[in-house]
């Protein structure tokens, strides 16, 4: 169980890290949808720590041995999850980039040809 202290003190270091996240998507520094996955944990960091009963009822609902288990279980999920997310951008943005090279080289053809054209 946790004490009184280490509550307040999880507390103010995830209210912390919210208002750093809000200061990171009024400046644009971070896209939305990653500030939302952070904003998740944050939250959920906030519920366990403000009902502390919450993990152990729910280690026991669904069977698991212990809380800290169940802990390391959500985290895994949760990581898998943003991997997957991730792995799905880097996609996205690898066949963005080829689209782009190639449309480049396109253009730098149509510009020499050109200036070719324009020397003869």
């Amino acid at each position: 169980m946790m004490t009184v202290r280490i509550q307040i003190i999880i507390a103010v270091a995830v209210i912390i890290f919210i208002i750093c996240l809000a200061t990171l998507a009024r400046k644009k520094s971070l896209d939305l949808k990653y500030i939302l996955a952070w904003l998740l944990v944050a939250l959920g960091v906030l519920v366990l720590d403000l009902i502390p009963g919450f993990m152990p009822w729910l280690s026991d609902v669904l069977g698991v041995f212990s809380p800290v288990n169940m802990v390391f279980f959500v985290g895994f999920i949760y990581l898998g999850i943003v991997v997957f997310a991730l792995s799905v951008a880097i996609s996205r943005q690898s066949v963005r980039m080829k689209k782009m090279i190639q449309e480049i080289a396109l253009l730098r053809r149509e510009l020499d040809e050109s200036k070719q054209n324009k020397t003869h």
